[in-house]
């Protein structure tokens, strides 16, 4: 796929038109030592709305209108719950609830050879340890511990497990399996991908790091950078980690020392997590038990805020999926909640959702098969969460009740439990990476894409472009009003304060450049990183106002005066500045993209009117990460604009699966959007485009 691909379909424009932007792209070559420079110079004077305190890092107007939404979104969700009287209904809600959830994940992978083997063994006091690898997907290696007890004769219960965000994945879960293992449960601890001897991104790649100083990558750093690429392809990176936990199961089935009846999954924080997703997923899981995970949506979204990439399920909250369906979604199958009274993830969110479980449950006649553990401590699979989950996975696999304690056990090296001989699976012959699979699935998408695109008509492919990215048609995009927050002067224009107010939206700062000498034309200038990075004397707007242009310079949600300056997701180079909030809008089937281009129809509405001029007379220049929303934008309404002019951006979303580092992508992906158009797709529907220094996905120009 060329980056130029799509240029044949632009229309030239006037040669002062495209003399002006060649001199606004020359300018940007040099921009980022300049800008910073000019922001110092004129932050105070081209500010729109009040500035928010320093120590409020985690609120501002994109955060107020996401968190209302999101609340709304799931009081309907509770509506619903509230209407599971019966067990009819408990089971048709199942069966719905079930079938959105897979369908959100992408739908799995088929079940290919596990062509799985047992590499070492290590012999501990009381249990023994097997090394296996497993392929969960063909050159897909799985690398896992088998902990088997010493004692009793099998077929043993066995408990799979997997690990949370421990940098060394299966090295940091030696203390729960062994004490389940020293207690007659076999148990299989599977590293997750970016873990242990799972890293996918090169370990050379340095990332900003939680407190902005520079950090390897691993853990919820990698996870970040690997999951772009999959909600591209309508996947998420948990549909390859579900996978990994399911497969994990079809490897434990084909032991003949380990009763396929009797199957367990118990995991702490990262774990909790994928013991919740495979738990309500998969009904080979009899007994469950996660921990340092459950809670509510609603309080987890104020805080600690929406968490890394395979926590978030694309439209989840749309289709009414919260913490207390992972319990439901398995009722009466037995299921402990493993608490911590100190834990950020919210306590009181447990209790909430342990109330609606236990509701269900008891309604289905079993209220003695959900329960819920608080231990006075902080986030961890403590003492008392790994005893209770080993008693709870006692009496459900085994009829026993005793009471069980941990006793003091060594543990293994990294280096001693390794699987693989040089300790990550990316160096055996023949391994595939995520990446792999994922450019395989784009190529296959690809042909099928390109041939259905071709079948449409332009209205049809507008019609699609709206549907997957969310964008409504003009006409039913709301009225804006404008606030004049005031004006300065410059020696050849004014410079006048606006807010483009919507009801319940996220408030659009703008400026607006008023010639004094005005030519007739209009532009809407919109940047990613703020209306102010090319406002400063001199600089391209400048420029377009010599020329006698009328320029209103806006922040679309999440940049400039909006921006959440990546107050929880991390790093924030590849999440950008917004990825908590578009992580909770992805949750409600919403786009960045599909968002910001709505923003971009309603200020050209909003500024044609302002000027009197017909929208088709405006020209719309965007740079960076407002490009790609400016292109939907005009591709589905291109009658809104003259010309449209991009620059330093991706040429296609290729680029984002091919990078091994796709840094600030994250809020330009669209969920599916490569099973239906690509970039140049749009470029060609809207027609008088003008691409300038197109760049790869970690921002490089490309010619």
């Amino acid at each position: 796929m060329t980056h130029r691909q799509g240029r044949s379909h632009h229309k030239t424009t006037s040669l002062c038109a495209l003399r002006l932007l060649a001199a606004a792209c020359a300018c940007g070559a040099a921009l980022a030592p300049a800008s910073a420079q000019d922001r110092g110079a004129e932050a105070e004077s081209l500010r729109v709305l009040p500035a928010r305190p320093a120590a409020r890092k985690g609120e501002g107007p994109l955060r107020d209108q996401i968190r209302r939404e999101s609340q709304a979104v799931l009081a309907r969700r509770r509506e619903s719950f509230e209407r599971l009287t019966s067990p009819d209904a408990i089971a048709a809600y199942q069966r719905d609830l079930r079938a959105r959830f897979i369908e959100s994940l992408g739908g799995f992978p088929e079940r290919t050879p596990l062509n799985a083997r047992v590499t070492g063994e290590l012999r501990g006091e009381g249990f023994r340890v097997e090394k296996i690898l497993f392929e969960s997907q063909p050159g897909f290696v799985v690398t896992g511990l088998l902990y088997l007890p010493a004692t009793g004769a099998g077929p043993h219960p066995v408990v799979l497990m997997p690990c949370g965000h421990s940098a060394n994945g299966k090295g940091g879960y030696q203390a729960p399996a062994m004490l389940m293992a020293r207690n007659g449960l076999a148990v299989f601890c599977f590293d997750p991908i970016g873990q242990g001897e799972r890293h996918q991104v090169s370990r050379a790649v340095v990332v900003e790091g939680k407190n902005g100083a520079a950090g390897a990558t691993g853990g919820t750093n990698e996870h970040t950078i690997l999951g772009a690429a999959p909600i591209l392809l309508g996947r998420g990176l948990a549909t390859t980690m579900i996978w990994d936990g399911m497969r994990a199961i079809d490897y434990l089935e084909t032991r003949r020392d380990l009763d396929p009846k009797r199957i367990g999954c118990a995991g702490n924080s990262g774990g909790g997590m994928m013991t919740s997703y495979l738990m309500a997923l998969d009904d080979r899981i009899v007994s469950a038990a996660p921990g340092c995970f459950i809670t509510t949506s609603a309080r987890k979204n104020e805080t600690p805020g929406a968490g890394d990439a395979e926590q978030n399920i694309y439209n989840q909250y749309g289709y009414g999926l919260d913490f207390a369906d992972y319990l439901i979604l398995r009722a009466p199958r037995p299921v402990q909640i493993l608490s911590a009274t100190r834990d950020y993830v919210p306590i009181a969110g447990a209790w909430e959702t342990f109330r609606e479980a236990k509701r269900i449950y008891t309604r289905l006649g079993y209220p003695e098969r959900v329960d819920l553990v608080e231990t006075d401590a902080t986030h961890g699979y403590s003492v008392q969460l790994r005893e209770a989950s080993t008693r709870w996975m006692r009496r459900w696999l085994c009829g026993d009740d005793t009471p069980i304690f941990e006793q003091p056990v060594a543990t293994f090296t990294d280096k001693q439990i390794a699987c693989t001989p040089g300790g990550q699976v990316l160096a055996l012959p023949g391994a595939r990476s995520l990446y792999d699979l994922n450019r395989a699935e784009a190529s296959r998408l690809a042909p099928l894409r390109q041939s259905a695109w071709a079948a449409l008509t332009d209205e049809t492919r507008r019609d699609r472009v709206r549907q997957i990215a969310g964008i409504r048609a003009v006409a039913e995009l709301p009225a804006v009003r404008l606030e004049s927050q005031g004006e300065s002067r410059r020696s050849d224009c004014r410079i006048e304060k606006l807010v483009l107010i919507r009801e319940g939206d996220v408030p659009l700062p703008a400026l607006r450049f008023r010639p004094e000498k005005p030519s007739g034309r209009a532009c809407l200038y919109v940047h990613g990183r703020g209306k102010q990075i090319d406002a400063a004397p001199g600089g391209p707007i400048a420029q377009l106002v010599a020329e006698g242009v009328d320029v209103l310079a806006v922040d679309l949600r999440g940049f400039g005066e909006t921006s959440m300056n990546a107050w929880r997701v991390r790093p924030a180079e590849i999440a950008g500045d917004n990825g908590a909030e578009f992580y909770i809008a992805y949750m409600m089937g919403r786009s960045f993209v599909g968002l910001r281009a709505e923003d971009i129809l309603v200020t050209a509405r909003a500024f044609a009117g302002m000027i009197g001029a017909t929208p088709t007379a405006l020209e719309l220049v965007a740079v960076e990460d407002a490009a790609i929303p400016a292109l939907h934008a005009a591709a589905v309404a291109p009658a809104q604009f003259a010309s449209v002019r991009v620059s330093r951006a991706i040429d296609s979303w290729q680029r984002v699966i091919d990078a091994s580092v796709p840094r600030r992508q994250l809020e330009a992906t669209v969920h599916g959007v490569l099973r239906a158009y690509d970039l140049p797709d749009l470029v060609a529907l809207a027609g008088r485009v003008q691409r300038f220094e197109p760049v790869d996905a970690a921002g490089t120009r490309l010619d």
